[in-house]
């Protein structure tokens, strides 16, 4: 059976340490392991918060060019836009008109927005979920990379393509299965430990961007919240200390070291020297990547042809299962 996987970043505010740690490393690392790779930027899904979606031409272009610039070539592979390939809605009308709203409403990133205004929570966030299946699922993708906040949504997606089959009595849809990379799968902000690292915190040295400048990039790691005790030996000694695990997992990841070999290496040590340690290894990682970012960004004409050579292979996939949905559903 071919394998097909399908993934996408909301282009709103700056890309950061999380996104690309938490989602495009492990899109990197499977690249030779699955047969198609569809790497989407889902533009539609930032109307879903409307303050998210200012400058969003913008934002689509800078992750375009940290998917590139991160090791994802675009011609082996298809980067695209998700507003470009239009058989994303009209699936996602098709899936809202199959699914209970008991099951939108009870998930949870829905909840959790939600809650903050009930009365002026937009309709497209509540269908944020179908929206979702239907970038999925109308490539009849096999495999979806996302973060532990989305694995409750590849879940519902599952659901919903199981419900699809029984409505139409066909197996349309197989179930895709989510792949979360455990290691990486949440990157903490560098405020607050408890919090994952996020484009909506309001301070900004909560966070790496990729197109941050080397001295940014010190001065955050140097301003991150840490507390006063030494490194301690054994993993266990960090369970009551987020910020310490988040920066001493982040130098393990840009090491390519265990965070057991890590705290061999710093035991005892106070956290000014694992900053400096850290500070090296985050800018020996991310300078070539931020370079080759802004080489994409200064030339605009070719990272848009990438999205429309992506744009074109998504479409044409996308309207051979298109057309069999219209098929068992009896459209004229």
């Amino acid at each position: 059976m071919k394998t097909r996987i399908l993934s996408g970043i909301r282009p709103t505010g700056h890309i950061h340490l999380g996104n690309y740690l938490g989602a495009i490393c492990s899109w990197v690392s499977m690249l030779d392991k699955i047969d198609e790779r569809f790497f989407c930027i889902v533009d539609q899904h930032s109307l879903t918060t409307t303050e998210d979606s200012n400058d969003l031409r913008k934002n689509t272009l800078t992750i375009a060019a940290a998917y590139i610039a991160s090791g994802i070539d675009p011609v082996e592979n298809h980067i695209f836009v998700q507003s470009h390939v239009p058989y994303h809605t009209e699936l996602s009308w098709y899936f809202s008109c199959i699914t209970p709203m008991g099951w939108l409403s009870r998930m949870t990133q829905f909840k959790d927005k939600a809650n903050k205004n009930k009365d002026q929570t937009l309709t497209g966030l509540f269908l944020y979920p179908t929206l979702m299946a239907a970038d999925i699922l109308i490539y009849k993708a096999t495999h979806v990379p996302v973060g532990e906040d989305q694995k409750q949504h590849v879940e519902l997606t599952r659901d919903i393509a199981h419900a699809f089959n029984s409505y139409v009595g066909k197996q349309v849809f197989a179930l895709p299965e989510p792949i979360i990379k455990k290691e990486t799968a949440r990157i903490m902000s560098l405020r607050d430990g408890l919090k994952k690292m996020s484009k909506s915190d309001p301070s900004d040295y909560s966070r790496i961007h990729l197109l941050d400048d080397n001295d940014t990039i010190a001065t955050k790691i140097r301003k991150a919240k840490t507390d006063p005790d030494p490194i301690p030996s054994e993993i266990s000694g960090l369970e009551s200390r987020p910020e310490a695990k988040n920066l001493l997992n982040l130098h393990a990841i840009f090491t390519n070291k265990t965070m057991e070999n890590v705290l061999k290496d710093f035991e005892g040590k106070l956290f000014s020297e694992v900053k400096a340690k850290l500070t090296d290894a985050t800018i020996n990682h991310m300078e070539p990547i931020r370079s080759k970012m802004l080489d994409l960004l200064n030339d605009e004409t070719s990272l848009i042809k990438y999205l429309k050579n992506g744009a074109n292979a998504a479409n044409n996939l996308a309207s051979g299962h298109m057309a069999e949905v219209r098929q068992v559903l009896n459209l004229l």
